[in-house]
């Protein structure tokens, strides 16, 4: 309980009266004997009232509160929070409404100040924008109850247990259902390559059509029917894609408002999304994590559920990358083909251990290295040079970048696939990448 606005006014009244009239007294001016009598019982009065009010406020119940939190939230994103209060009293109330919001989620518009009609709810709201991913808890609400005479505000901290989970942004997936495939892939900035040839899946019987190939003919159905009739083929759809997903501490990069992590992460979630769409069996493997994750691989939309409640409070960490245990691991529980997408940000130093892991994980699988490229080591190797600290950071920039060109150029040479991205542009070329090999029957 704190006093309010009102009772400081008065006490710095009481009390300029009060220095005014010692001044007056102690340069032997004349000061009504009353005045000074007056200006105590006027301090007395206000004491007692001051008690009474407290006395009164302390009595007095703590309004209900309702707090209406969505389930979900998705990262970096603004989201509603409602707040539903009423009480009993006969007149109306002004209070003060203060969330409790949980560290790692940012919000506008707190504190409120709310006026409480009696009989009636009021509602009120504030908005909440999470900054990072994870499961975050709400304990309590807090209420600041003015006084009846207005003397005191009492602070009420008021139990209100609410939970929500984070997400990555992945909702304008779910907002591009509504259009064709081929048209919100092409928003996104994916390039579909041609078809060339045939899929490898039979897919139905028709009848010749000009410009089919000789190949197509199916014989015995022909013979049958005494007309031309060529067999149809898809794109195949009974294929694996399994993610190496590196949670280690060169993932903990940071250009945006995203790290490379949480990139790398949405990056997945958009290649699972065509991939199942696609009718293909998505997987998760983590490595470098405080929990190593693996999720085989499965059929069907319903399963990016499961890779969103899997990953959704995964963090990266400041643990070293150990590829060789990380490839052992994904050998020992995936036996059939696939297609292992491993998510990495790639240095020099990573020479030694790196090739003969993928050297080993590319004699059972085909294997794709996407590599995390800073967007700081663009702009500081396009940037003017102008002094000496510039010169530096432009040297030590382009010997990285050198060095780490070798290492994806000694990749190439062994026959891995290597994908060097900046992390924003990581999805899109991922899903051009993959529907490049649907094309054409990689």
């Amino acid at each position: 309980m704190k006093p309010s606005r009102l009772m400081l006014v008065w006490l710095l009244i009481l009390l300029a009266c009060g220095i005014v009239s010692g001044t007056l007294q102690a340069l032997e001016f004349t000061v009504p004997a009353n005045l000074m009598a007056i200006n105590w019982g006027l301090l007395l009065a206000l004491l007692a009232l001051s008690l009474l009010d407290a006395v009164r406020v302390k009595r007095l119940p703590s309004p209900r509160l309702k707090r209406q939190l969505p389930g979900s939230l998705a990262l970096g994103r603004w989201s509603e929070v409602q707040l539903t209060l009423e009480h009993d009293f006969a007149q109306p109330l002004n209070v003060q409404v203060f969330d409790h919001v949980p560290a790692g989620l940012s919000f506008e518009n707190l504190p409120l100040t709310v006026e409480l009609q009696p009989g009636q709810h009021s509602l009120c709201g504030y908005r909440l924008r999470p900054l990072k991913r994870g499961h975050f808890s709400f304990e309590r609400c807090e209420i600041n109850l003015p006084s009846p005479l207005g003397l005191w505000s009492d602070r009420r901290l008021l139990e209100l247990p609410d939970a929500t989970r984070v997400y990555p942004d992945f909702a304008r997936l779910y907002e591009g259902q509504l259009l064709a495939v081929d048209n919100w892939l092409s928003q996104l900035g994916v390039r579909q390559k041609q078809r060339r040839g045939l899929g490898l899946e039979f897919h139905q019987l028709r009848e010749f059509r000009e410009g089919d190939s000789l190949r197509q003919i199916d014989w015995k159905a022909t013979a049958r029917q005494r007309t031309p009739i060529a067999r149809e083929y898809q794109d195949e759809r009974d294929q694996q894609i399994i993610f190496m997903l590196d949670c280690g501490r060169h993932m903990r990069s940071q250009d945006d408002e995203l790290s490379h992590f949480d990139h790398a992460l949405n990056a997945c979630l958009l290649l699972s999304y065509v991939a199942l769409r696609q009718g293909d069996a998505v997987g998760l493997s983590t490595f470098a994590s405080e929990q190593p994750r693996y999720l085989g691989p499965v059929k069907g939309t319903n399963h990016l559920n499961t890779l969103l409640n899997s990953v959704y409070d995964l963090n990266s960490t400041r643990r070293s990358a150990d590829y060789q245990a990380a490839v052992t691991q994904l050998l020992a529980r995936q036996k059939r083909r696939a297609l292992v997408v491993l998510v990495t940000n790639l240095r020099d130093e990573h020479d030694d251990e790196l090739l003969p892991a993928v050297n080993r994980l590319s004699q059972q699988h085909q294997v794709l290295v996407a590599s995390l490229r800073e967007d700081v080591l663009d702009t500081l190797r396009q940037s003017p040079v102008q002094t000496l600290p510039e010169a530096l950071a432009y040297c030590g920039t382009v010997d990285y970048l050198n060095a780490r060109a070798e290492l994806h150029e000694r990749l190439n040479a062994h026959g891995v696939l290597v994908m060097d991205v900046r992390p924003a542009e990581l999805g899109a070329e991922l899903v051009t990448r993959y529907l490049g090999w649907k094309r054409t029957g990689v």
